[in-house]
Parts: C-alpha cells; structure tokens; sequence
C-alpha cells in the first residue's frame, strides 16, 4: 500500500507475445483502477499505462530491463486509495512494485530447444512413431511423395545427437536430416 492505494504486482515466464497477453487477459482485475503491464521476449517489448497518467508501464519495462531478465510479463495492478501520487510517485509505485515482484520471483535460465527436421521412407515411419512415443517426443509430421517429414523440438542438452543417432540405427540409416 502506498498513500492509500494498493499495487498488486504479478510476474511470469513467457515464451511468445501470446504467452505473454494471456496471461494479462488471464489476471488483469477488471475492478482495479489500472492493469499497467509490460513484457520483454528477446527483442521485441511491449508496455500499456491503461489510461494511468504518467506512463507506468515504462518503470515496469525497466524493471524487467534492470533485473537481467527476457521472457517475462509483469502486471502491476492498482487499487486507487484517494491520494494523487503525482509523476515521480507514479513512476517509483509501479517501477518499485514491479521490482519488487521480479526480486522475489523464482528464475530460472533459458535454455533454447534445439530444433530438428529430417526424412524417412515411408515403410520406415511405424518405427519413428514408436521411438518418438517411446521418448514423449510429439513431432509435426509432412507427407512427401517419397515418405515423410518429421520436424520435432529436442530439449536442450545435446539430446539431439543422441536422438538422431538413435532414429539413424532403428531406420538402419535411412534418415535424411535437413539443414
């Protein structure tokens, strides 16, 4: 609470701009005064004031900018409490809140899945099927005249070699990896 009014700030992880809106449609308080936000996803960044005075969502873009932090939605709602903050006491609301929130908040580091597509002959694709299930790996599968494309999303930590080498002696070498 600050001179009367309340900030209510919320953070989480996200990995796309749709991530990110919904979670703000997901948590915004239609009752609150203002939902301010802000995001960072790599480089594009986005903030919204909601029709708060002062540009809030700026201190809460450079709060995520300040932490060290990517991939990240922060909400600050506020409950109007009847004391006009004025522009600096905006600015130090949300960007502190807003810190505060992010200072407090698990992290954990990014690390970027590895991204593989190759071929097989169709007489191959039951036993890609089986290993992929096998492994609890869902890949998006393309029917080529001459068999089928599999593109799937390893997680990080050289899986993908041994992945791959797996596929190469279950096809008995007859896997094409693209790129």
């Amino acid at each position: 609470i600050i001179q009367r009014s309340r900030f209510l700030a919320k953070a989480a992880p996200a990995a796309s701009e749709e991530e990110a809106l919904a979670f703000l449609a997901a948590h915004r308080e239609p009752q609150a005064t203002h939902n301010a936000y802000a995001y960072r996803i790599g480089p594009l960044y986005r903030f919204s004031d909601d029709g708060e005075p002062r540009a809030p969502g700026r201190p809460i873009l450079h709060a995520i900018e300040a932490a060290g932090l990517d991939r990240v939605v922060v909400l600050v709602v506020r409950y109007f409490g009847g004391v006009k903050l004025g522009a600096g006491g905006l600015v130090r609301a949300y960007g502190g809140v807003a810190a505060e929130a992010l200072r407090r908040a698990p992290k954990a580091p990014l690390l970027d899945w590895v991204e593989v597509a190759f071929r097989v002959p169709f007489p191959e694709v039951g036993r890609v099927h089986g290993l992929l299930r096998a492994r609890h790996l869902e890949a998006e599968e393309a029917y080529l005249p001459e068999g089928v494309r599999f593109a799937l999303r390893l997680p990080p930590g050289g899986e993908g070699g041994p992945c791959l080498k797996a596929l190469s002696d279950l096809t008995r070498g007859r896997l094409w990896v693209e790129g």
